[in-house]
């Protein structure tokens, strides 16, 4: 079952915020509501959600159930 919530956990500030992932967008970016920064993914990860919260996306939770390679944003 794909899970549509991560909490976001600022690096900068260690702020936390659960925010419920869209299943038809990858978001880039990401204000933080403690400090302001903006974040953006790391290097090799798609989305803010694979690299700061606690849940990946759902293309990539996707991939891990079904090996099939899925790619965040529906790419193959």
């Amino acid at each position: 079952m794909i899970e549509l919530k991560s909490e976001i956990t600022c690096p900068t500030c260690g702020y936390k915020k659960l925010e419920r992932m869209p299943t038809d967008a990858c978001w880039f970016f990401y204000d933080c509501n403690g400090c302001g920064v903006k974040l953006r993914p790391n290097a090799g990860d798609c989305c803010v959600f694979c690299s700061f919260g606690t849940i990946p996306c759902p293309p990539i939770q996707e991939t891990r159930a079904d090996r099939k390679g899925a790619t965040c944003c529906g790419g193959r």
